[in-house]
């Protein structure tokens, strides 16, 4: 099988404002996701002051939406298949809201988690539909970029939090600190989700359906108005024809359709949970949800600390729309190659420098030797820039689109729901691994962007220019390229 060049009459020659704006409608449920994940950074130490708890609880306190996320992935493909991405958007937005006011409210440590973890299958819903329906609508020339909007929109949430974080706390004169009607500034940092929360719901209901998803439950006058005006394909009954062909290469839509002989999967369906384990197995989110902690266990004051992580995640953003820039003409698999290269060296020096830190007889880091708390920050920042140009918005695009039409929301939800048990262990994992040594911690993150690079090199495809209805179940990858598994002959490249 060969790609269908984007010059033939199926496929959009030109970006339609109009996708570009639905894609970014679908997008917001990323802004939510970053947000949500990010939010508890300026609130972990109030917490724990809050509810006096040990380390390794507060750790189980802050990954608890983790849990959710996981159920919230696992569960969303099912759902967008028997009911359409449309009303799973609308579903993640309900929960959006109900957690953040929940938890700005909470009473009591367990009530608090129980909110975190209702927003965290909100968070796992919209990782799985905003990608998949996003590259469902778009066309092929033009799917990397669009699908980096989920990125991008993740990351510009992440900013959002800090910086809504940094403002309450300094308005209030700590985060622990009474705000509006005697409540701490922490809790108004969960309940200012709710604005865009709201917003995102709105924003769903005006959305159009997949076209995909219409074609396979026999709405094929809708999709193909979705097509015509949206995707601005031509020919649009050729490519409903080509989507239908691809609906029913398999007898029936479940999770029983991902199973294949590697180990109980398809090779395909391992190919996507190793991308999201190891886009999470570098460590990013420790960045992220402990960074304000870190860098004020290095010496920072708070204000400075916030500051600090305010500034990576402004940098995370700039690299991300490079990335939206360059992955439709450079291609996704060399970009994963550069971005584990330079993660592997980014968290090589910073491992290297919280060597030289010095600590106090608690063995808490109170400050650097020389020049070596600089080099930790620039390491830290090269790490982002690596991953956000990279693995942040690549990963994303990937999971979007390497999945054949039949089972892609499924496929999608598994190896999200790997994502987030993998962003679960590595957050939880944290404050056990700084009580051995930073230096241990930020070593074994550069191990695993190591092998990163050894994975992609060898089991990751090359999908730039590919159409959605080209992607085949019954294959695995070898070198880039995808390769058709027949029995008893020899594997035949399809592309």
């Amino acid at each position: 099988m060969t790609s269908t060049p984007a010059s033939t009459p199926t496929a959009a020659s030109r970006l339609n404002r109009r996708v570009v704006g639905i894609s970014i409608g679908a997008a917001l449920g990323g802004f939510l996701f970053g947000f949500d994940s990010s939010v508890i950074n300026g609130a972990v130490d109030s917490i724990q002051g809050e509810y006096e708890l040990s380390d390794a609880f507060t750790g189980f306190a802050v990954a608890s939406t983790l849990l959710g996320c996981a159920v919230g992935a696992w569960f969303a493909g099912t759902i967008a298949n028997r009911y359409g991405r449309i009303r799973v958007m609308v579903i993640a937005s309900i929960l959006f809201l109900a957690s953040a006011l929940g938890s700005g409210l909470a009473f009591g440590i367990w009530d608090l988690v129980i909110w975190r973890v209702l927003g965290g299958l909100a968070v796992g819903a919209a990782s799985v539909i905003a990608p998949a329906y996003i590259a469902e609508v778009s066309p092929s020339k033009f799917r990397g970029r669009l699908g980096s909007l989920q990125q991008l929109a993740i990351v510009t949430g992440i900013f959002t939090a800090l910086l809504t974080g940094q403002l309450f706390a300094e308005a209030a004169g700590g985060a622990s600190e009474d705000f509006w009607f005697g409540l701490e500034a922490w809790r108004w940092m969960f309940m200012a989700e709710a604005l865009p929360a709201a917003i995102y719901g709105i924003a769903a209901l005006r959305l159009p359906e997949s076209p995909r998803y219409l074609v396979g439950q026999g709405k094929d006058d809708q999709a193909a108005d979705v097509l015509r005006m949206f995707t601005g394909v031509d020919d649009v009954d050729h490519k409903i024809q080509e989507i239908e062909e691809s609906l029913h290469r398999e007898e029936k839509q479940s999770l029983r359709d991902l199973r294949g002989h590697a180990l109980g999967l398809k090779p395909i369906v391992w190919t996507g949970i190793l991308l999201s384990v190891f886009q999470q197995f570098v460590g990013i989110n420790v960045i992220f949800y402990y960074s304000t902690t870190l860098w004020q266990s290095v010496g920072f004051e708070e204000s400075q600390a916030f500051l600090t992580s305010t500034i990576t995640s402004v940098t995370n953003i700039v690299v991300t729309i490079v990335a939206i820039i360059l992955v439709d003409r450079i291609g996704r698999r060399l970009m994963l190659l550069i971005g584990s290269t330079g993660m592997a060296i980014s968290l090589g020096i910073m491992a290297i420098a919280f060597s030289q830190a010095i600590t106090d007889d608690a063995g808490e880091v109170t400050g650097f030797n020389g020049e070596w708390g600089t080099i930790a920050i620039v390491g830290a920042n090269a790490f982002v820039v690596f991953f956000g140009a990279t693995w942040g918005p690549v990963v994303w695009v990937l999971l979007g689109e390497m999945f054949p039409n039949r089972i892609r929301a499924s496929a999608l939800a598994v190896a999200a729901a790997a994502q987030w048990l993998a962003n679960w262990a590595i957050t939880v994992s944290f404050p056990t691994f700084a009580s051995i040594g930073l230096t241990f911690a930020y070593g074994f993150y550069a191990s695993m962007a190591l092998l990163s690079l050894i994975f992609v090199f060898f089991r990751v495809p090359e999908t730039k220019g590919m159409e959605l209805e080209e992607m085949s179940s019954d294959v695995s990858v070898k070198r880039g390229h995808f390769v058709r598994e027949t029995a008893g002959t020899a594997a035949d490249e399809i592309r």
